[in-house]
């Protein structure tokens, strides 16, 4: 089964009640899970899973600042180690888009990783149906499927 690393940031919460629910979702598969804040993973973390979610709030119509040091971190170590590894993204907003997890989308892009399904986002204090997403989510994780990919970030955002 699947070594599953969850790394994400949270202040409010909301995020965490996301991430907790991936990993129940693919513990509940049968997975192995890593579940850690961003300023606690590390390098080893992703380049030894098999699989990675990553959650992060939408601050100011970007990726929490604990998850991008997260990914400036460990991408000397990981930039030639992550083709094809699978990940999911997932996140809280207050108000505004998507554009967290587009940007988190666009640096895993950077990694040549695969996106393996569609992201999730709650608006505010995730709603028991957004916590179901996150728990499926985590099943995904938990076995995913070979040439499983969904379409990352399509162009450039200027």
């Amino acid at each position: 089964m699947a070594k599953v690393l969850i790394v994400y940031h949270s202040q409010s919460g909301n995020t965490e009640s996301m991430a907790r629910a991936v990993a129940e979702g693919a513990k509940a598969a049968g997975a192995t899970v890593v579940l850690k804040k961003a300023p606690e993973a590390n390098a080893e973390d992703i380049i030894t899973c098999d699989v990675v979610a990553f959650g992060t709030p939408n601050y100011f119509g970007y990726m929490a600042g604990m998850v991008k040091d997260y990914f400036d971190r460990v991408w000397a170590t990981v930039r030639d180690k992550m083709a094809n590894k699978p990940y999911v993204t997932f996140g809280s907003r207050g108000g505004g888009g998507a554009q967290a997890l587009e940007s988190v989308e666009r640096i895993c892009d950077g990694l040549k990783m695969t996106r393996i399904a569609e992201a999730v986002m709650a608006t505010r204090k995730p709603s028991d149906e957004s916590l179901a997403e996150c728990r499926e989510l985590g099943k995904k994780l938990a076995k995913p499927e070979k040439g499983q990919k969904t379409p990352g970030i399509q162009e450039p955002r200027l």
